[in-house]
């Protein structure tokens, strides 16, 4: 028998969390992975942002060339630097403006390349991400962190190209100059570097803290926003607030230490900075003084390279934490994109037939964490077209056995059999589509009624849709809405819990699949409401293998066989009469209900 720790990692341990590893070079190459998309592009602007600081540089070497000219009462040369010196700044600004519109057009195309990515990876991953990770979090990394990553592409990338192509060509310009003068450079260059260094070592954990302290004030804002009747209810506003507040303090704390030291890098470089030019002029005089070979024009042109030259590496410092804030949101961002997807099928792996519907789990084991297992040692059959009805308390195992028959989680041992073949034998999309679900979660999109009802089949019509919504006891509240079955469903309208519910039910019995789960599904409905739906659900499961989770006991007395599961195990099986007989524990649980004992 096959068995999924053969061939692939379990759903729940594969993947990465969001805010582990910390290796620059992934960061890197991810940005290269995106860029590289308009490859041709990203040079030609890299060849223009070049072009660009060549002639600004150009134009300043031009000043200095006015400056001798001045000196040397050369009128006409004059003239002809300070023309050329202006068409020079002038081009290298246009060619600027116009390097901003690529850069802005191109990180927002990469943006949403990244954000595309994300939406792909996450209909992909398996349903044990979505339970470590807080929605908000997520929404956190899709909208923050690649909004961050596209705005310092936009602006940053394109600043810190310009800034080492100036300061490149300006170095070669100063070494033709005065090569006694770079000494200086030869000292305060690798002092920046070193400083540099030691703060991105500082400064980078710093910056993934921020991000993650603000992932986790969003995910409880989302949490909180969605469970607000909830708070109402049991007032727990002034909780919920100082709740809040916590981690609002929090990601302002994260986000002030991270700033405050990443600024750290642009005082210290300018210093150091300062501190060259100060020697430069200081050097440059005594040269020029002593005879040192060294003119005015030379002097004046090598004072206005460095200047060129520090200025670019000033930049760059000053939004050395804007840069540390992309590269950590970049971090996020690809750790999401490469999370581990659920495990492919097998390699012989075929579509399910229609099946007949006989379920068979025999001796599984299964644990969200295999060292505290849930199920124990499961073994039960579910014979074609019968209502297989699961109870027990809390904790017992009942939504983990619905779990483990969608394949939202792979078995540890044992084996699940699908009209005597191994489960895993089948495609998990085939698996799937086998299956209809009504969970105790509504979920509604805003749409039409009858686009709500009609959601997963094509091409069905108006008179189906209509059906399936009398057999649910819901055509009458519809017909009263003001535009009937095509008014749209929005988060404000005033629809009940229970109307939710019986429209998602009605949405189920719309589709034709072989196997039915219900897990709590007139859990939000009234006791008379609920004898109706569960007449017409009789009705509908006739001919389908269903099962049924249910805490209220009185819905499943009619059920072909009812497991009561107790700590990862069936502790007993059969009608609701003869459990009621058997006075176990099923009957401890029914009348604990019903208070008739």
């Amino acid at each position: 028998m096959k068995n999924p720790s053969t061939f692939n990692p379990k759903n729940r341990t594969g993947g990465r969390d969001l805010l582990r590893g910390h290796d620059i070079g992934y960061i890197y190459r991810g940005l290269w992975r995106y860029l590289s998309h308009d490859k041709w592009k990203l040079l030609s602007a890299i060849f223009l942002t070049v072009v660009s600081g060549v002639l600004s540089i150009t134009g300043t070497s031009l000043a200095a060339s006015a400056i001798g000219a001045i000196a040397g009462e050369n009128t006409g040369d004059v003239y002809l630097y300070l023309l050329l010196m202006v068409v020079f700044y002038v081009l290298s600004s246009v060619i600027a403006y116009l390097l901003s519109v690529v850069m802005l057009k191109l990180s927002q195309r990469i943006s949403a390349k990244m954000r595309e990515d994300i939406y792909r990876k996450l209909v992909t991953l398996p349903v044990g991400f979505f339970d470590r990770h807080q929605a908000g979090e997520i929404v956190s990394t899709v909208t923050y962190d690649v909004n961050t990553v596209g705005e310092s592409l936009s602006s940053d990338f394109l600043q810190i190209i310009s800034s080492l192509a100036t300061v490149i060509y300006a170095f070669i310009l100063m070494i033709t100059v005065s090569l006694r003068l770079m000494i200086v450079f030869f000292v305060t260059i690798p002092l920046s570097i070193l400083l540099t260094h030691i703060i991105s070592k500082i400064t980078r954990p710093l910056f993934r803290k921020r991000s993650a302290a603000l992932a986790e004030m969003n995910g409880y804002a989302e949490e909180m926003i969605a469970g607000q009747k909830v708070i109402r209810t049991y007032a727990a506003e002034d909780a919920v607030g100082a709740g809040f507040e916590e981690k609002n303090s929090e990601a302002s704390n994260a986000y002030i230490n991270a700033e405050a030291n990443g600024t750290m890098a642009g005082p210290s470089v300018n210093f150091v900075n300062n501190l060259s030019m100060t020697l430069v002029n200081i050097f440059g005089a005594i040269l020029y003084m002593t005879g040192g070979g060294l003119s005015l024009e030379g002097l004046s042109r090598f004072v206005l390279l460095s200047r060129k030259f520090s200025g670019p590496i000033n930049q760059i410092a000053n939004i050395y934490a804007d840069i540390q804030s992309a590269l950590a949101a970049a971090e996020r961002v690809f750790r999401l994109i490469d999370e581990t997807p659920e495990p492919e099928d097998f390699a012989d792996a075929r579509a399910l037939p229609p099946p007949h519907g006989e379920i068979r789990f025999s001796h599984v084991r299964f644990g969200y964490d295999p060292a505290r297992p849930v199920l124990k040692d499961l073994s039960f059959v579910a014979s074609p077209g019968s209502v297989t009805a699961i109870v027990g308390p809390t904790g017992a195992g009942k939504t983990t056995i619905i779990n483990l028959l969608m394949r939202f989680y792979d078995i540890d041992d044992g084996s699940i059999l699908i009209d005597g073949e191994d489960m895993y034998s089948f495609t998990r999309d085939s698996l799937r589509a086998a299956y209809t679900m009504v969970l105790q979660e509504t979920w509604l999109f805003r749409g039409t009624v009858y686009e709500n009802i009609a959601y997963g089949r094509e091409g069905v019509s108006r008179e189906q849709v209509e059906a399936v919504c009398r057999a649910a006891r819901i055509h009458s509240y519809i017909e009263s809405l003001p535009e009937g079955y095509d008014t749209v469903i929005t988060e404000g309208d005033a629809i009940s819990k229970g109307q939710k519910q019986l429209l998602t039910i009605a949405r189920a019995m719309l589709m034709d699949s072989p196997m039915l789960i219900l897990d709590e599904a007139t859990s939000n409905v009234d006791s008379a409401t609920e004898k109706d739906i569960s007449d017409a659900m009789i009705a509908l499961m006739r001919g389908r293998t269903c099962f049924v989770i249910a805490h209220r006991l009185s819905t499943i007395r009619d059920a072909d066989r009812i497991l009561v599961v107790r700590e990862g195990d069936v502790v007993e099986q059969g009608t609701h009469d003869e459990l009621l007989e058997k006075r176990g524990f099923y009957s401890e649980l029914y009348h604990a209900q019903f208070d008739t004992a």
